[in-house]
């Protein structure tokens, strides 16, 4: 979504967005004169053509305007009795027993594609950290494994994020939206790491330097696992919200077809390639 030019005198004039993602007319202000960032980062103001009351938070659903029923995937079996969020781990939760080992964290970014050094990364930063908040949903004990409890993710959300999954982990289909138009400048449907970046960064809270850590490692690997011309689309981000896009990386790299998306190593060393070359000619 393109943000507009606007004027104080403007703020509440019908906004239209680009790609048919998002048009309204608001009959109250939207930005603010003394704040030019609320002319900067445009809110998904018409939201609520597509989805029924975007505001309302999803609790088994990830919606967007262009999925407005969310995965179906979400609607049956195991995951419909699940969160948002508890949906977004399951994938590391195999055996179904609601704990994740740190072995099934590596076990999990393996089967991602990512290589062992950056999986073994993950299950330092993962299990290490959020271990204890989700386990305060059964004991005040730390794990001794440093299991990850899904029925307690809820208490491992940190500050400085998106806010698309709310307290509890549910999900919040406006700030989804928001997302793309606030920082898909161009309006695109998707978000280039830069764009990412900016996400991040405008999502900063003071002295949360823990949140500003966790933020750049999810959105970093969301890059690495999904960008494709160097940008990750607006239904796979969705996917990865509801965790639906792990289990089918999983099956097309078991059916070998390869997972066609993503930035690995591979890529790294083509592109110095490529910046060898240039610098040469």
């Amino acid at each position: 979504m393109a943000p507009h030019a606007s004027s104080p005198s403007t703020s509440s004039r019908p906004v239209t967005i680009q790609g048919g993602k998002d048009t309204g007319t608001l009959p109250f202000d939207h930005t603010a004169p003394a704040a030019p960032v609320t002319f900067q980062r445009r809110q998904a103001t018409g939201a609520g053509e597509f989805i029924a009351k975007p505001a309302v938070a999803r609790a088994n659903l990830a919606v967007s305007t262009f999925a407005p029923n969310g995965s179906p995937e979400s609607k049956n079996g195991r995951m419909r009795d699940h969160t948002v969020l508890q949906q977004h781990v399951l994938f590391w939760d195999r055996d179904q027993d609601g704990q994740i080992y740190p072995w099934d964290t590596y076990v999990g970014f393996r089967d991602l594609g990512f290589s062992i050094l950056f999986s073994l990364l993950a299950v330092v930063i993962i299990n290490v950290n959020f271990s204890y908040p989700t386990r305060l949903a059964v004991s005040w004990w730390p794990d001794p494994w440093f299991r990850v409890y899904v029925g307690g993710i809820h208490k491992a959300k940190h500050g400085s994020d998106s806010g698309v999954y709310d307290k509890e982990g549910r999900f919040v289909p406006q700030m989804f939206e928001d997302i793309f138009s606030k920082w898909d400048v161009h309006g695109a449907g998707s978000l280039s790491a830069g764009e990412l970046w900016n996400m991040i960064k405008g999502n900063r809270l003071a002295a949360d330097p823990f949140g500003w850590g966790a933020a750049i490692f999810e959105f970093g690997t969301t890059w690495l696992l999904l960008q494709k011309d160097g940008r990750v689309s607006k239904e796979d981000l969705r996917q990865t919200y509801d965790g639906t896009i792990f289990w089918k990386i999983k099956e097309a790299r078991e059916q070998g077809k390869g997972w066609n998306k993503g930035f690995g190593l591979r890529d790294l060393l083509l592109l110095g390639q490529h910046e060898v070359k240039a610098r040469i000619v």
